[in-house]
């Protein structure tokens, strides 16, 4: 992480420097390096990898069940075939201890996930994460926060994560009410990060999965209502729009770190 003040003829006055990571599915190694340059890394989640759609022989779900099954199950969600999808899953997991299963191989993706994270980092959950196990792998350096709000660098961020109920039925989807409060119980911010998008189709349509993705109608309005300077999210790995401003807000898809390694900047 970047330290120490000014050169000599500067201002006085220390800029900071945030790097930004959503949706890191596994990427250990690019996420050692997030935090070099910056002051602090802020994670929106989705660091699980449970079944990557570009490699089907990469996460939990090939590795158990091999990479035709894969195939087979990513094509069926492709086609939107999700009963169909739901019925092969349930064929595959006959007879196993499925909570079991997923539960080992997600502490094994983050004890090494974890320690990766630089000092210090601020951390909200993503739509397939799993909360209750955060607490055991978050060192001290790291920061989880979810309805809450923490200052960074003399800006206040808000954090809210998961994601909305959809037909995935990802681990850590939740009902609009719940979500609601947790936008509402951060109140006004300078920064509201989170892993889903506002509510606008530009933002919430993936241009490959060619389909729209669940965002949040509550997020859309507080951003309305409050004014934050930036509205920062991930989830949508292809958007049709990757930042749009709605009033005086900035919108931002901070981008699919899976596949790109590179954290989104924020300086001031």
């Amino acid at each position: 992480m970047r330290a120490g003040p000014d050169s000599p003829g500067t201002s006085t006055r220390q800029r900071t420097r945030i790097h930004v990571v959503s949706d890191v599915h596994g990427n250990t190694e690019a996420l050692a390096r997030a935090g070099n340059g910056a002051d602090a890394l802020v994670c929106l989640g989705d660091l699980v990898l449970f079944l990557d759609y570009a490699d089907h022989s990469r996460g939990i779900f090939p590795d158990l069940f091999g990479v035709e099954n894969a195939d087979r199950i990513v094509a069926l969600r492709t086609a939107r075939r999700f009963e169909e999808a739901r019925e092969f899953g349930r064929g595959l997991w006959a007879g196993m201890d499925r909570n079991a299963a997923i539960v080992s191989a997600v502490r094994k993706q983050y004890a090494a996930l974890f320690a990766a994270f630089p000092t210090p980092t601020y951390a909200t959950y993503g739509n397939v994460d799993i909360p209750g196990l955060w607490s055991e792998y978050a060192h001290p350096g790291t920061t989880v926060l979810d309805g809450e709000r923490v200052e960074i660098g003399g800006r206040v961020f808000g954090f809210v994560g998961g994601g909305l109920k959809t037909p995935m039925n990802t681990p850590y989807e939740i009902g609009d009410e719940e979500y609601a409060a947790k936008i509402e119980a951060i109140g006004p911010v300078d920064v509201l990060c989170t892993h889903i998008p506002p509510e606008v189709p530009e933002l919430t349509y993936d241009t490959v999965a060619r389909r729209f993705e669940r965002g949040s109608r509550a997020l859309l309005d507080a951003i309305r209502r409050t004014r934050p300077r930036y509205a920062l999210f991930g989830h949508v790995h292809q958007p049709l729009a990757r930042r749009m401003r709605i009033g005086a807000t900035e919108c931002v898809n901070v981008g699919h770190f899976a596949s790109t390694g590179r954290p989104w900047a924020l300086e001031w």
